[in-house]
């Protein structure tokens, strides 16, 4: 059995914008698509980095260095669950 047309309900004026719509935004898209393209070659990638090192600096002096990635403690959660599906 087919699913029912979502649109079977739609008037021949409300498809033709909702295809118009449709086409609007790929357009949109497309020159927001070049718009980002053009920012990306535009960007000084060395004034970049240094107005971020101070912040860089600031997180690296400031934040401490974990004491696991955390897959210890997945590991020991499996171990915790293995009892449970192993009987």
């Amino acid at each position: 059995m087919s699913e029912p047309n979502p649109l079977s309900n739609w008037t021949p004026e409300q498809v033709a914008l909702g295809k118009r719509w449709v086409r609007s935004w790929a357009e949109t898209g497309a020159i927001m698509d070049e718009l980002r393209r053009e920012a990306l070659r535009k960007t000084d990638t060395v004034e970049s980095l240094q107005r971020l090192a101070g912040a860089f600096e600031s997180a690296r002096h400031m934040g401490r260095p974990r004491l696991s990635s955390g897959l210890v403690a997945q590991q020991a959660f499996f171990l915790k669950c293995r009892p449970a599906l192993h009987g």
